[in-house]
């Protein structure tokens, strides 16, 4: 019964239900996703946490697309494998019911950041 449950929201955020309808609260939610830079590197992933908690490793040619809880949120995000011992870095982000947030992980200097930025064309 409880897989069915799960398989129905699945069905349902695939479909493209307005955002605020899919979210995990009662007070409605926003869309994340993040994106990779083109020039981040073939041989690495970007980690993505939201408050701490692991989320997904964003290899080439992917994006991260989930919906987050309206409120405050601290995404963290760093380079995987991270042979150099880079330190993870964090933006907060508050979410308003249905509003969509769009960002890349992109390198500045020797360190991953999140930038806002706009979805591309394809």
């Amino acid at each position: 019964m409880i897989l069915v449950f799960i398989c129905a929201g699945w069905v349902t955020t695939v479909v493209g239900q307005p955002p605020s309808n899919l979210a995990r609260t009662g007070n409605g939610g926003g869309r994340l996703i993040v994106q990779r830079a083109p020039n981040f590197g073939w041989n690495l992933a970007v980690h993505l946490q939201i408050d701490g908690r692991a989320v997904t490793n964003i290899v080439q040619g992917r994006r991260y697309t989930g919906f987050v809880p309206a409120g405050q949120h601290v995404l963290t995000v760093s380079a995987v494998p991270n042979s150099n011992f880079r330190p993870p870095t964090s933006t907060l982000l508050t979410v308003r019911p249905g509003h969509m947030y769009v960002f890349t992980a992109l390198w500045n200097s020797d360190t991953v950041v999140l930038a806002p930025s706009m979805l591309p064309a394809y």
